[in-house]
Protein backbone atom coordinates (compact mmCIF):
# COMPACT_ATOMS: atom_id res chain seq x y z
CA UNK A 1 0.00 0.00 0.00
CA UNK A 2 2.69 2.53 1.53
CA UNK A 3 4.54 1.56 -2.54
CA UNK A 4 1.39 2.91 -4.14
CA UNK A 5 0.94 6.33 -1.95
CA UNK A 6 4.20 6.97 -2.93
CA UNK A 7 4.13 6.78 -7.00
CA UNK A 8 1.06 8.09 -6.77
CA UNK A 9 2.96 11.22 -4.69
CA UNK A 10 5.64 11.01 -7.73
CA UNK A 11 3.03 10.64 -10.36
CA UNK A 12 1.55 13.91 -8.78
CA UNK A 13 4.69 15.92 -8.56
CA UNK A 14 5.41 15.59 -12.16
CA UNK A 15 1.85 16.44 -13.85
CA UNK A 16 1.42 19.44 -11.36
CA UNK A 17 5.09 20.60 -12.58
CA UNK A 18 3.66 20.12 -16.02
CA UNK A 19 0.49 21.76 -15.04
CA UNK A 20 2.26 24.42 -13.26
CA UNK A 21 4.81 25.20 -16.51
CA UNK A 22 1.74 25.37 -18.82
CA UNK A 23 -0.19 28.22 -16.64
CA UNK A 24 3.43 30.20 -16.66
CA UNK A 25 3.63 29.97 -20.42
CA UNK A 26 6.41 27.17 -20.82
CA UNK A 27 4.85 23.81 -21.27
CA UNK A 28 8.71 22.49 -22.13
CA UNK A 29 10.16 23.96 -19.22
CA UNK A 30 7.40 22.35 -17.15
CA UNK A 31 7.65 18.74 -18.79
CA UNK A 32 11.95 18.71 -18.47
CA UNK A 33 10.93 19.48 -14.58
CA UNK A 34 8.34 17.19 -14.41
CA UNK A 35 10.59 14.58 -16.33
CA UNK A 36 13.38 15.25 -13.43
CA UNK A 37 11.10 14.83 -10.30
CA UNK A 38 10.00 11.54 -11.86
CA UNK A 39 13.36 10.61 -12.71
CA UNK A 40 14.76 11.42 -9.09
CA UNK A 41 11.46 9.73 -8.05
CA UNK A 42 12.48 6.24 -10.00
CA UNK A 43 15.85 6.58 -8.87
CA UNK A 44 15.14 7.17 -5.27
CA UNK A 45 12.90 4.41 -4.88
CA UNK A 46 15.19 1.48 -6.79
CA UNK A 47 18.06 3.19 -4.51
CA UNK A 48 16.66 3.51 -1.44
CA UNK A 49 12.82 3.17 -0.89
CA UNK A 50 12.27 -0.47 -2.03
CA UNK A 51 13.26 -2.64 0.46
CA UNK A 52 12.42 -0.15 2.98
CA UNK A 53 8.95 -0.07 2.22
CA UNK A 54 9.26 -3.67 2.16
CA UNK A 55 10.60 -4.00 5.52
CA UNK A 56 8.92 -1.70 7.72
CA UNK A 57 5.82 -0.63 5.70
CA UNK A 58 4.93 -4.38 4.25
CA UNK A 59 5.40 -3.48 0.41
CA UNK A 60 6.08 -6.32 -2.05
CA UNK A 61 9.35 -7.41 -3.50
CA UNK A 62 10.11 -10.32 -5.25
CA UNK A 63 13.21 -12.67 -6.14
CA UNK A 64 13.71 -15.41 -7.61
CA UNK A 65 15.74 -18.68 -6.28
CA UNK A 66 18.58 -19.69 -9.58
CA UNK A 67 18.08 -22.75 -11.28
CA UNK A 68 19.49 -26.13 -9.81
CA UNK A 69 19.37 -24.64 -6.54
CA UNK A 70 17.05 -24.86 -3.47
CA UNK A 71 15.92 -21.86 -0.99
CA UNK A 72 16.99 -22.65 3.10
CA UNK A 73 16.11 -19.15 4.54
CA UNK A 74 16.37 -15.26 4.21
CA UNK A 75 16.83 -12.74 7.23
CA UNK A 76 17.05 -9.05 7.17
CA UNK A 77 20.29 -7.26 8.05
CA UNK A 78 19.47 -3.69 8.38
CA UNK A 79 17.74 -2.63 5.27
CA UNK A 80 19.06 -5.51 3.49
CA UNK A 81 17.44 -8.84 2.65
CA UNK A 82 20.04 -11.96 2.86
CA UNK A 83 19.13 -15.26 1.05
CA UNK A 84 20.09 -18.87 1.88
CA UNK A 85 20.52 -21.04 -0.74
CA UNK A 86 21.57 -24.22 -1.24
CA UNK A 87 23.38 -26.03 -4.63
CA UNK A 88 23.15 -29.81 -4.37
CA UNK A 89 25.38 -30.03 -7.43
CA UNK A 90 28.49 -28.22 -5.89
CA UNK A 91 27.60 -29.09 -2.10
CA UNK A 92 27.56 -25.09 -1.36
CA UNK A 93 25.68 -22.86 1.14
CA UNK A 94 25.40 -19.84 -0.86
CA UNK A 95 24.24 -16.44 1.13
CA UNK A 96 23.33 -13.46 -1.37
CA UNK A 97 22.74 -10.05 -0.17
CA UNK A 98 19.74 -7.63 -1.99
CA UNK A 99 20.94 -4.19 -0.95
CA UNK A 100 19.62 -1.29 -2.25
CA UNK A 101 19.89 -1.06 -5.84
CA UNK A 102 21.65 -4.28 -5.97
CA UNK A 103 25.24 -2.10 -5.32
CA UNK A 104 27.29 -3.58 -3.12
CA UNK A 105 25.85 -6.66 -2.58
CA UNK A 106 27.44 -9.04 -0.68
CA UNK A 107 28.24 -13.04 -1.24
CA UNK A 108 29.23 -15.91 1.12
CA UNK A 109 30.05 -19.34 -0.05
CA UNK A 110 29.97 -22.30 2.60
CA UNK A 111 31.74 -24.83 0.54
CA UNK A 112 30.96 -28.72 1.89
CA UNK A 113 27.71 -27.76 3.10
CA UNK A 114 24.98 -30.19 2.97
CA UNK A 115 21.97 -29.10 4.89
CA UNK A 116 19.61 -31.67 3.30
CA UNK A 117 20.93 -34.59 4.18
CA UNK A 118 21.03 -36.09 7.73
CA UNK A 119 24.40 -37.33 8.85
CA UNK A 120 24.64 -41.27 9.19
CA UNK A 121 25.22 -42.31 12.99
CA UNK A 122 28.17 -44.95 13.51
CA UNK A 123 27.24 -48.66 13.95
CA UNK A 124 27.00 -48.79 17.86
CA UNK A 125 26.82 -44.91 18.71
CA UNK A 126 24.08 -43.73 21.06
CA UNK A 127 22.32 -40.80 19.35
CA UNK A 128 22.54 -36.84 20.57
CA UNK A 129 20.23 -35.60 22.53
Amino acid sequence: MITYLYWAAVIGLAVLCLFAGSRLGSLGKGAIVGAIVFLAGWLAYYFHYEQVFVKRFGGVMRISVPDGQRHLGSTWKDDNLWVENYDPRTNECIFSEYAKGNLLEGRVVIKNCNPLIEKKEAPGATPAR
